[in-house]
């Protein structure tokens, strides 16, 4: 008997609707540290040649000053997507002197993470609301946990083929809802099977010792300043990574985005006793935007968003509640420290596939007993992902991580036929492929050739990063370039800061009144 996903594709053919699959869009933000040449934090300001990060659409900051965020445009090829990321990486390079972009998601060895600036984003109301929730970040999980860097893949499927698909599953609600329900279905089925990504991506086995600083682990050490663990793949997307106490409680619902939303509602509008502690404006002195679990939803941590892009005074979650979900954010993705941009084609093409699938598989909910499995699961995957043997929790019992990777990756085998017959190419199977060989020889996970450069050469942690660093920077800088796109992001800089005045030059309220009025009307328009 054919399985959902097989079903599913097969019914895409009969119907020619697999040809509106051509119109999948993808985008890629990508992080990366300012670090100099020895491999310590850049204290620097944001450069000015690369213009105003509140206002600049692919190249801004993240939680530090020290942090940037390089941001493509949606394009339909992830080919095109990949070369507009390089692109963002020789201008950025053009302006840095002689810093560096960090090549891995764990950070450089920082002795002292009090140093470690808070982005600036300008005197606007704005501008100044985006860096104190970053003061409040600060105060609640620390500088430390703020200084990870990740990829995030963004994906998302065109009109006509929602049309299409709305019409073959003979659903007569509203485009907008039978679109916002079936990339929960896909989100559902993401959050199932995406320790399969953590096993086949995940590239941060190691760490500085002084990430921890003191705190309790269970890591070994290689080197001095260096920790790891012999069968990790993703410590990023471990406990040890992004982890918080008072998120651990929150019983985010994503089967339905009425209930996404108001699960994060709850969490935006209930206090916490230990944010209580800390205050919200202590001697004159602003340290975080509310009291409650969540300041604004995107401090969620989770492995997977979905998303729309909000209009002009408009949150996240409004905008997911006015319109729907637009695309779907992927937010396991590490930096890949062997690869120039941290992630290469085969692995775009890959989760391609893998995003198709999970959209087809079926629209199964999840169980709150299925939620702690799937947490199970990544905890697993994240420290012990290549451990010979390694079991997975499965309906009924316990399943090989081997055996259930195998067993997608058959399943997966037709998405990747019908995309490359879509695209009249063979790289969705070759990509295919070249995944499916991991799970035969975990030798050949990025995780594991981490650990065996990292241990031949002698290095610590900090300093062999540096040097793939050092690798990447030139070899991006001697790539062939786009000049008509780098004149772009030039100008695209120029017209940030030009922008960023405007909005300095039209605020009217004092930031007190602008909080207030942003705190009390976006509650009222939650519930």
């Amino acid at each position: 008997m054919p399985s959902h996903l097989e079903s599913q594709l097969q019914l895409l053919k009969n119907h020619d609707t697999q040809l509106f699959l051509k119109g999948v869009l993808h985008g890629i933000e990508k992080e990366g540290l300012r670090v100099d040449g020895s491999g310590a934090l850049s204290l620097l300001l944001h450069p000015q040649e690369l213009g105003a990060p509140l206002t600049n659409g692919s190249i801004t900051t993240d939680f530090s000053e020290s942090l940037l965020e390089l941001i493509t445009p949606v394009f339909s090829d992830p080919a095109t997507t990949l070369d507009y990321l390089q692109a963002v990486h020789q201008f950025t390079y053009s302006h840095l002197d002689n810093e560096l972009i960090w090549a891995a998601s764990m950070p450089c060895h920082i002795a002292d993470a009090s140093l470690i600036p808070i982005a600036q984003f300008g005197k606007s109301n704005k501008g100044q609301m985006k860096h104190l929730y970053r003061v409040g970040l600060a105060h609640r999980y620390g500088k430390m946990m703020q200084s990870i860097a990740g990829i995030h893949y963004n994906f998302s499927l065109p009109d006509e083929f929602w049309k299409a698909y709305q019409k073959l599953q003979g659903d007569r609600e509203s485009l907008q809802t039978f679109r916002s329900s079936s990339y929960f279905t896909l989100i559902r089925n993401f959050r199932r099977h995406s320790w399969l990504l953590l096993y086949l991506f995940g590239a941060s086995p190691a760490i500085s010792r002084s990430f921890l600083a003191g705190k309790q682990h269970n890591l070994e050490p290689l080197l001095e300043d260096t920790l790891f663990l012999p069968y990790a793949t993703s410590l990023r997307m471990s406990g040890l990574g992004y982890s918080t106490t008072a998120q651990s409680s929150l019983s985010i619902c994503f089967n339905h985005l009425k209930t996404y939303i108001e699960s994060l509602t709850k969490a935006i509008l209930t206090t916490h006793p230990l944010y209580e502690k800390i205050g919200v404006k202590v001697d004159g002195q602003y340290r975080q935007l509310s009291t409650t679990v969540l300041q604004i939803e995107n401090e969620y941590y989770s492995d997977v968003r979905p998303k729309r892009v909000p209009e002009p005074g408009e949150t996240a979650l409004l905008a997911l509640k006015n319109r729907g979900v637009q695309y779907i954010e992927v937010r396991n993705t590490d930096i890949n420290p062997l690869l120039p941009l941290g992630i290469d084609l085969r692995q775009a093409l890959f989760l391609d596939i893998f995003l198709i699938s999970c959209l087809l598989m079926g629209d199964d909910l999840l169980s709150p007993e299925e939620c702690k499995t799937v947490t199970e699961n990544l905890q697993s995957v994240t420290t012990r992902g290549r451990e010979p043997g390694l079991e997975l929790l499965c309906p009924g019992g316990k399943i090989k991580l081997k055996d259930a990777g195998i067993k997608l990756m058959d399943q997966m085998d037709q998405t990747a036929g019908l995309l490359d017959s879509v695209h009249n190419t063979g790289i969705y199977s070759e990509a295919l492929t070249f995944q499916r060989a991991k799970l035969q020889e975990s030798a050949l996970t990025p995780s594991a050739q981490i650990l065996d450069r990292l241990t031949s050469s002698g290095l610590e942690y900090t300093q062999w990063v540096v040097n793939m660093s050092k690798e990447h920077k030139q070899t991006l800088l001697q790539s062939p370039k786009d000049e008509a796109l780098l004149t772009s992001l030039a100008r695209q800089a120029s017209d940030s800061v030009t922008k960023l005045k405007e909005i300095e030059d039209n605020d009217t309220l004092d930031f007190d009144e602008f909080l207030r009025r942003n705190r009390t009307g976006g509650i009222e328009k939650y519930s």
